[in-house]
């Protein structure tokens, strides 16, 4: 049975089960994202210089959260989405519902605005129901990437989201593992 969860206007319902393609490419029961802090060391698996300050992004593995570092104020004049680890599954398109982990981090001062990493929970959501930094960080990567997407303000909330504590002009970087996807 799935709760519905709102959160930041995703609005989206949490799988009390997922489908994940394993790295042999078949699919393993999965209900939670991971919690735990990476191991210290390594280099990131992405750095992007913006026009203000930068980020480092760290993808999610099967035991660890993502690690994203913001240098604040850090802001892009263009998205960017950047494949950390390719899945073995099939192309997300563009009108699936899909089940995804993530990490929102808000670029003007580098905090996490919203997490299921730190809930341990996936979400599901069709991605025409996600702000367009989402879906293009989304669509047609493969089921079982890691990804990570650094947006404008118009691909995430251009006029802002209180609640979250995004404001008008905010750039936003998600770290997002995709566990499935279907059509």
């Amino acid at each position: 049975v799935a709760a519905v969860k709102s959160s930041i206007a995703l609005a989206v319902s949490v799988a009390a089960t997922v489908l994940v393609f394993g790295p042999s490419g078949t699919a393993t029961a999965a209900g939670s994202c991971p919690t735990a802090a990476p191991q210290d060391g390594g280099a990131p698996d992405w750095t992007l210089n913006g026009a203000t300050g930068s980020v480092a992004v760290t993808g999610s593995t099967d035991t660890a959260a993502p690690v994203v570092n913001v240098t604040t104020p850090f802001s892009v004049t263009q998205t960017q989405v950047h494949t950390l680890h390719a899945g073995p599954g099939p192309v997300v398109p563009a009108t699936a519902s899909v089940s995804v982990c993530y990490m929102g981090v808000n670029g003007r001062d580098g905090s996490v605005f919203d997490s299921s990493y730190q809930r341990g929970a996936p979400v599901d959501f069709p991605l025409n129901g996600v702000v367009p930094g989402f879906q293009k960080a989304i669509a047609g990567q493969t089921v079982g990437s890691t990804v990570a997407v650094a947006m404008v303000p118009a691909d995430g909330y251009p006029q802002g989201q209180p609640s979250a504590g995004i404001r008008a002009g905010d750039s936003l970087v998600f770290a997002i593992k995709i566990l499935s996807a279907s059509s």
